[in-house]
């Protein structure tokens, strides 16, 4: 077979092109453009690394910063307290004041309004003896024809009165 017999010449040359071929391919690809891409994902890789602790560091001065305000939150709010507490006892200790002289000027209101009240009804029951002993004076005089001086009748008519 005559394929056969070309098969030694064939395949050296073959050889020798896929050599000279991957030889070629292995210095400019292996030697000039591996190192290259390796340099670029060696220095994304850094830059990934870099940003994340610049990133963790961030995170750890907002945490901190985070940290402070809550406590200045904190002592502001206890402050606020304190001052709303101090606001309260004197609004109480102001209103226990003029509640007191509220209380005071009833008092002297209620303690006059009773002594008037004291002097209408002493007023009162002195007119209703006056009347009383009148009365009795003339049902006497109606019912018997004789006639009682004021005073026995007025003495009669108190006597009445504290007996009931």
């Amino acid at each position: 077979m005559p394929q056969i017999d070309q098969l030694p010449e064939f395949w050296s040359s073959q050889v020798f092109w896929t050599l000279i071929f991957f030889g070629i391919t292995f210095f400019v690809i292996g030697r000039g453009m591996v190192p290259k891409v390796m340099e670029t994902v060696a220095m994304r890789d850094k830059q990934i690394a870099d940003d994340l602790a610049a990133a963790q560091a961030a995170r750890d001065a907002a945490d901190e910063q985070e940290e402070a305000w809550r406590q200045r939150e904190n002592e502001n709010r206890e402050k606020a307290q304190a001052v709303i507490a101090e606001a309260k006892a004197k609004a109480a200790a102001s209103s226990e004041k003029k509640l007191a002289a509220a209380q005071k000027r009833l008092d002297t209101k209620l303690a006059k309004a009773e002594a008037e009240i004291d002097a209408a009804r002493e007023s009162a029951m002195a007119e209703i003896e006056d009347v009383a002993a009148e009365a009795t004076q003339d049902i006497v005089a109606r019912l018997s024809g004789e006639t009682v001086d004021k005073s026995a009748a007025r003495t009669a008519v108190k006597k009445a009165m504290t007996d009931a």
